[in-house]
């Protein structure tokens, strides 16, 4: 593959990535908003403000580039994003949604890895080393997103299991009462 081939393919995942990132501008407000662990409602602002930091990192490699960051559309994201959309649709409370919130965050940050290692890398082959390292700044702060979400989940993810099985303890022992009351009612 020429050189110049290999620069356009750069060009392309990078204009990929900046879409990908604008959808997450929009989606992490909802992400928050929709959190009931305050915990995880912080950590997603945080990671809406490092959001808008790697939006500026890359908008300033297209500088570089002397390239416009727009003209792509990452159905990826799109789909991660519609998703998580889904998802806080659900009717899930509390522990529980937020365990279904963090699934659908950790589903995009390994995009996010997987599509900032890979054009670290194509920047590395092409010499742009000051790339290479907005781009190393930015994969290094998806990776500690991705590690704050996992720390939050082994916390929430046994308190969301511990609610379900209270609410079903409840539901079977208002079901057995009711039978109960019913049964006292016929022998009457």
């Amino acid at each position: 593959m020429p050189t110049n081939s290999f620069r356009e393919l750069y060009i392309d995942e990078l204009r990929d990535l900046y879409n990908a990132e604008t959808q997450l501008t929009k989606a992490l407000p909802k992400m928050a908003k929709a959190s009931t662990n305050d915990r995880l409602r912080q950590a997603f602002e945080e990671h809406l403000r490092q959001t808008s930091e790697h939006v500026s990192r890359l908008e300033q490699i297209f500088e570089q580039l002397q390239e416009k960051p727009t003209g792509k559309k990452c159905a990826g994201m799109e789909g991660l994003v519609k998703e998580g959309s889904e998802t806080m649709k659900e009717d899930f409370e509390g522990e529980v949604m937020d365990s279904a919130i963090i699934g659908a965050a950790q589903r995009v940050e390994h995009y996010e890895i997987a599509a900032y290692g890979t054009v670290r890398e194509f920047a590395e082959i092409l010499g742009e080393n000051e790339h290479v390292s907005l781009l190393e700044q930015t994969l290094e702060e998806e990776k500690q997103t991705d590690q704050k979400l996992t720390d939050l989940a082994q916390e929430i993810n046994p308190q969301a299991a511990e609610g379900g099985e209270e609410k079903e303890e409840e539901a079977s022992a208002g079901s057995r009462k009711s039978r109960s009351s019913s049964r006292s009612r016929k022998a009457a």
